[in-house]
């Protein structure tokens, strides 16, 4: 059973992860011959502030 983990900053639509949670299944399924339906996705909406890329806090950006 593989486990996706998605983390990203907030603001996509429920519609937006149904579609990207579809398509990473599919890739995995085509890929890596996992079923689909032992494929799960987990999505985490980290905020700016807890997010920091070259040292710098996103917020700050």
């Amino acid at each position: 059973m593989p486990i996706v983990r998605v983390e990203m900053w907030p603001g996509r639509t429920h519609e937006q992860k149904a579609k990207l949670a579809q398509a990473i299944t599919d890739a995995v399924h085509d890929i890596a011959g996992a079923p689909p339906e032992a494929t799960i996705i987990v999505f985490e909406d980290v905020s700016k502030d807890n997010w920091a890329e070259s040292g710098k806090l996103a917020s700050d950006a």
